[in-house]
C-alpha cells in the first residue's frame, strides 16, 4: 500500500510539472503565432485551465516533500510527545477543512456535468472536464493528509519533516529562505 500511495503522489506530481511544461509550449506556440498572424486567441483559456490543473495535481506530491509553506516556530520548540501531539492536531484540521474543499469541489463538478455546462470560453468544452482536475487534486491531497495523520498515529515522522531533515543534511537551505 506505501508503495502505491507514494507512487501515486509521485505521479500526480508528474502530471502536474507535465500541465507547467504544456503552458510553457502553448505560450511559445502563442507568441509565434501572433507574430505569424495566426489565430491562437483560445490558447488562453488551455493555459488557464493548466494552470489550475498542474497546481491541483502537484499538490499531494508537494505536500510530501516538505514544499508547502509551514509555520514551524513552536513545533521546534517542542520536545517530541508534544510535537507529535500538536502534528496530529494539525493534520486533524487540515483533513477536515480539505475533506470539506473535496466535497465542494466534487460537488461543483459534478452539478456541471448533469447541466451539462458549457464553457463560456473561445474553447467551448464541457465544463466539467478542466473543473475535474480540481475535484481530483483535492481527492489526492485529501488522501495524503489522511495518510500521514495515520502515519503520525502510528508514531512516525511526517514525510513532510524527514524531507526537510534530508535536504537540510545534504547542505541544501534554500526552502528555508
Amino acid at each position: 500500500m506505501r508503495r502505491f500511495l507514494d507512487r501515486l503522489y509521485d505521479g500526480a506530481g508528474a502530471l502536474g510539472g507535465l500541465c507547467i511544461f504544456l503552458i510553457f509550449l502553448l505560450m511559445i506556440w502563442a507568441g509565434v503565432g501572433r507574430q505569424m498572424n495566426w489565430r491562437v486567441s483560445g490558447i488562453n483559456d488551455i493555459v488557464a485551465w493548466l494552470c489550475a490543473a498542474g497546481s491541483f495535481f502537484a499538490m499531494a506530491h508537494a505536500f510530501r516533500h516538505g514544499d508547502f509553506v509551514r509555520v514551524t516556530l513552536l513545533m521546534e520548540k517542542l520536545s517530541p510527545g508534544p510535537r507529535r501531539a500538536l502534528e496530529g492536531v494539525c493534520l486533524s484540521i487540515g483533513v477536515v477543512c480539505v475533506a470539506y474543499l473535496t466535497w465542494w469541489a466534487t460537488s461543483f463538478t459534478w452539478e456541471s456535468y448533469e447541466f451539462k455546462e458549457m464553457a463560456t470560453g473561445l474553447v467551448v468544452i464541457p465544463i466539467w472536464i478542466p473543473q475535474s482536475t480540481f475535484a481530483i487534486g483535492c481527492w489526492l491531497l485529501l488522501i495524503a493528509l489522511i495518510d500521514e495523520l495515520i502515519g503520525v498515529l502510528r508514531g512516525h515522522t511526517p514525510s513532510y519533516q524527514r524531507a526537510v531533515e534530508e535536504r537540510h543534511a545534504a547542505g541544501d537551505f534554500s526552502s528555508d529562505i
